[in-house]
């Protein structure tokens, strides 16, 4: 990729303490399948898939998501049990509630307005949810893993209060800036 652009994406990142315990199981994947696509980044809920953006212009997608998030308001969600997309793919379950797809619409009208970026082609549709083992998941050990984890229990209550702007710095993910919901956001870039 060329110098002038990086890739950035945007996502719910959970807050402490629950970001460590999610953390946690990414690490108890890559333990048991040797999968550590997952820990590239911080455990997240992705609302625009990664896109190509030039980095003199990533003010403008700060500024952008700091005016959406002073207009937001804070919900709570549930993280339940496990889901997969098989067979590479397999993750800590968000059930869809009507705040996160009210987040989810207001980012896809903001990156088609502001930003001029089409719709991801996801024939999939917006499954909410935080990855913990992917891409370099081996199809075998998918399976074994999908067997531990199906039946599992998992329950983790989370406040979405904030939202966080991605970027890949060649070799993982880091939060870039994260924008507080209400008025008092300042968009200060923070680090994970």
């Amino acid at each position: 990729m060329a110098k002038d652009t990086s890739l950035y994406f945007v996502a719910v990142v959970p807050n402490e303490p629950l970001q460590t315990k999610l953390m946690n199981l990414k690490l108890r994947v890559f333990k048991t399948t040797g999968s550590k696509a997952a820990l590239r980044s911080p455990p997240h809920i992705t609302l625009h898939m990664p896109f190509k953006w030039p980095v003199k212009k990533e003010a403008l997608l700060k500024n952008s998501l700091a005016t959406l998030c002073k207009k937001m308001q804070p919900f709570n969600i549930c993280l339940q049990g496990f889901g997969c997309f098989e067979p590479r793919v397999v993750y800590v379950n968000v059930p869809l509630t009507p705040g996160l797809k009210q987040l989810k619409q207001n980012i896809t009208r903001l990156a088609k307005a502001t930003w001029k970026l089409d719709s991801p082609k996801d024939m999939r549709g917006f499954t909410p949810h935080i990855t913990i083992g992917f891409r370099d998941l081996k199809k075998t050990d998918f399976y074994a893993l999908w067997e531990q984890l199906k039946d599992e229990k998992y329950h983790a209550n989370m406040r979405v209060n904030a939202l966080a702007l991605l970027k890949h710095d060649g070799h993982r993910w880091r939060v870039e800036s994260s924008f507080s919901f209400g008025p008092e956001n300042t968009g200060n870039p923070v680090g994970l």
